[in-house]
């Protein structure tokens, strides 16, 4: 902990992560092998076009999709995927965005699937139409979106049905595409933190998805600025032509036919909306080195090792009064987390209080905070060196035994 940082030599407050893969603090970190291959790839030039061409290659090969697509990050890999699914195969549409005059535009969503993140579906144009209810929080048994109730909404403005992959999330995602499919219209599913395990990269497609969108950033540990979008050639053959620099004469401009076949277009698009989400030959070669390591990683050890230290936090305080901990090891995260229940009568801080004073430290401290109207906080070790997690534990038994 007393080593300097670049972060100390520009005089930026550093933080140690023990909130997870949290895009404010900066992701996860980075593999190794990844940033080496970066700090290559800096060095050197190259056409994107043909770079993105073997991404598409790539993800194609770790997904079972016919074609993916680096973006950067997650929820610019949803605004590209709606911007595929309203403009298509059109130069016209594609320059008119996100003007939808006369475009079908509506993307169709369960009302339980809705977060901030779709703001990436507005922001390339789409409506987006909600379906169904919040029938479920009142405890009746009822289910919050029943399958008539999309396809009912489905009609000619519709351009496609968006889906947020939880382990809670209904439907299932399996009868959402058949309903699509019956209809001609594209699945949009956010899958950005649903890895690992690794089949999950598989599945979506397997199960009818027609894009999926991954981060990079999180468990696969590439560039925080990074994602993946998966899916029909043809919606991935869009985004290209949406997201490269186009500023190009017809006479000289050749893309890589694998990705885009410029054959059966009247000419090359104008900058498309998806130009500002440019992606870096550096970022590119990190996420691709950083996936196959993805890949070939022992997944079930890393949760091991994660789950013994989340042990080891739970022993260190479990003698602090006024808290109750848990260890959550329910598959849902991606590595096991240590729940802190605090007890305002009794501890010596609250939650909230515990996390301000945290992060006004030096470094910053920064614990899972999404669950302070419960008095809860999180400690997850992924992102978290041995050094740093004795820091961890040592902080917060200080903040809860002050007046003890």
């Amino acid at each position: 902990m007393s080593d300097q940082t670049v972060y100390d030599e520009l005089g930026v407050p550093r933080v140690v992560n023990a909130a997870g893969t949290k895009t404010r603090i900066g992701g996860s970190r980075i593999r190794p092998e990844a940033v080496e291959a970066m700090g290559r790839a800096a060095t050197e030039f190259v056409r994107l076009s043909d770079l993105q061409a073997k991404a598409s290659e790539v993800i194609a090969d770790a997904t079972g999709a016919e074609a993916g697509y680096v973006t950067c990050g997650a929820d610019a890999g949803l605004l590209l995927a709606a911007a595929a699914a309203l403009a298509g195969d059109d130069p016209g549409r594609m320059d008119q965005l996100p003007d939808t005059d006369g475009i079908p535009d509506e993307i169709i969503m369960p009302r339980t699937h809705r977060t901030g993140y779709d703001h990436a579906f507005r922001t390339a144009g789409a409506t987006i139409v909600d379906v169904g209810t919040n029938d479920r929080v009142l405890g009746t048994g009822s289910t919050a979106v029943e399958p008539w109730e999309i396809e009912a909404a489905i009609s000619e403005r519709t351009a496609a049905i968006g889906y947020v992959q939880k382990p809670y999330t209904e439907p299932a995602l399996s009868t959402v595409t058949e309903i699509a499919s019956a209809h001609d219209v594209p699945v949009i599913v956010d899958a950005a933190a649903e890895l690992p395990p690794t089949e999950n990269l598989s599945r979506f497609i397997e199960e009818g998805a027609d894009l999926v969108v991954f981060s990079g950033g999180k468990a696969i540990r590439g560039p925080q600025t990074t994602g993946i979008v998966a899916g029909r050639s043809d919606l991935i053959e869009s985004i290209a032509l949406q997201q490269l620099d186009m500023h190009a004469a017809e006479e000289v401009w050749q893309p890589p036919t694998s990705l885009v076949d410029g054959e059966r277009l009247d000419g090359v698009p104008r900058q498309g909306i998806g130009r500002p989400l440019k992606v870096g030959k550096e970022e590119l070669v990190g996420l691709l080195v950083a996936l196959e390591s993805f890949l070939e990683a022992d997944h079930d050890a890393a949760r091991g090792r994660w789950r013994r230290e989340a042990e080891r936090v739970t022993a260190a305080l479990e003698s602090v009064e006024g808290i109750d901990l848990t260890l959550d090891d329910d598959d849902v995260s991606v590595a096991p987390e240590v729940v802190v229940h605090v007890d305002t009568t009794a501890a010596a801080c609250s939650a909230t209080q515990l996390v301000r004073t945290l992060r006004t430290e030096s470094p910053r401290v920064f614990v899972g905070a999404d669950r302070l109207d419960e008095d809860v906080v999180t400690i997850n070790p992924m992102c978290l060196t041995e050094a740093e997690l004795d820091h961890v534990i040592a902080r917060i038994r200080s903040s809860l035994t002050a007046t003890q």
